[in-house]
């Protein structure tokens, strides 16, 4: 059985059946997840940031090969190579571009002159008024439940202040596993729902079955926010590598990240003054350390070691706080018609509120 559609601002902007995106989670937001979301009516966003550019329009063209419904190409927009994926996305057809970070104006204008839609992410109202004053087409606001790297303000009230602050259609994250909440989005104002932990617990998911029985087994107090991986608040899954990093004091933190970093060069291919100005570059502003500065250079090899390698004792789990909620992996068709079902008997029962009657007048 097929849920019935709900029209948003959203699905008319990128042309779904359903106000729901899957988030471009890197090693986890492959083609194969993107496409099954995308044929099961909501929004998929391919994660390219831990793509070569060949190996992106190789996976475009997959995406393509497996759906003939819209998807998206998530992109770092501080990438040095991030104009020659743009062009991959105009060349290739792709409907939308997402951004983990603001892009440029003229990246923008570049992306929407080509009829794509431009949806960056953001987690402070400032940032979805400057995007929106330069052009985006929708924003993505992520409350502080949201896995990965993550702010302090609860999604319940980032949500309404971009929401009564732009003008463009909302897409809310963070906290977000079922049609309880996507109504309840809808009720903020929000055009739809992004999830990336709900989707990485599916069948469809790539992510190795020992690694989604740790997030499985997992509950509210499991998922914790820790600056110790690369100096910036990422919300994962506690581990026992976690609290290593967490008590190790810094030169044991800088042996650490030393050796990992050198398994990261001899993957990657990159030069220690090129893998130093990575972890620079990803610093945001933020004063590091210098393990913490080798640590954000290779955050992506520590996310593939768990999310590819299955090694779970070495690698990072990023982690939406909802993991404690989630208990079961359906495919995505399940989950995105079992989240509309419920939205819409939600929508239904509380259309069937009867209002209260007024108090009769006192003479």
């Amino acid at each position: 059985m097929t849920a019935g559609a709900l029209s948003t601002p959203l699905t008319e902007l990128v042309g779904v059946r359903h106000p729901i995106v899957q988030t471009g989670m890197g090693w986890v937001a492959g083609p194969r997840l993107v496409s099954a979301t995308a044929n099961a009516g909501a929004l998929g966003i391919l994660a390219s940031a831990t793509m070569t550019v060949p190996q992106l329009r190789d996976a475009v063209r997959e995406v393509k090969g497996r759906t003939e419904a819209p998807f998206g190409v998530n992109l770092r927009a501080d990438a040095g190579d991030a104009a020659e994926r743009v062009r991959i996305i105009i060349e290739e057809g792709v409907r939308v571009a997402s951004f983990a970070l603001a892009p440029s104006q003229e990246l923008i204008a570049r992306l929407k002159d080509a009829g794509v839609v431009v949806i960056p992410s953001i987690g402070a109202r400032r940032h979805a008024e400057k995007v929106a004053a330069w052009g985006a087409d929708a924003v993505v606001v992520q409350g502080g439940e949201g896995g990965g790297h993550t702010g302090e303000v609860a999604t319940t009230v980032l949500l309404p202040q971009v929401v009564d602050a732009v003008d463009i259609p909302v897409i809310a994250a963070g906290g977000f596993h079922d049609g309880r909440g996507l109504v309840a989005a809808l009720a903020y104002g929000a055009a739809g729902v992004a999830m990336g932990t709900r989707f990485l617990l599916t069948s469809d998911s790539t992510v190795p079955d020992a690694v989604k029985a740790k997030y499985l087994a997992a509950t509210v107090k499991d998922v914790t926010v820790t600056t110790a991986v690369d100096g910036l608040p990422h919300r994962m899954l506690r581990t026992e590598m976690v609290a290593a990093l967490e008590n190790a004091g810094r030169v044991r933190a800088l042996t650490q990240a030393v050796r990992r970093a050198a398994g990261f060069r001899r993957l990657s291919g990159l030069s220690w003054p090129a893998m130093i100005r990575e972890g620079l570059a990803m610093r945001h502003g933020k004063s590091l350390t210098w393990s913490q500065v080798l640590l954000a250079a290779n955050t992506p090899m520590l996310l593939k070691s768990a999310m590819v390698d299955g090694r779970t004792d070495l690698g990072v789990l990023a982690s939406g706080q909802v993991a404690g909620l989630i208990e079961d992996l359906p495919s995505c068709r399940q989950l995105i018609d079992r989240i509309m079902t419920e939205a819409q008997q939600v929508l239904t029962g509380l259309t069937a509120l009867p209002a209260e009657a007024p108090s009769p007048a006192t003479p």
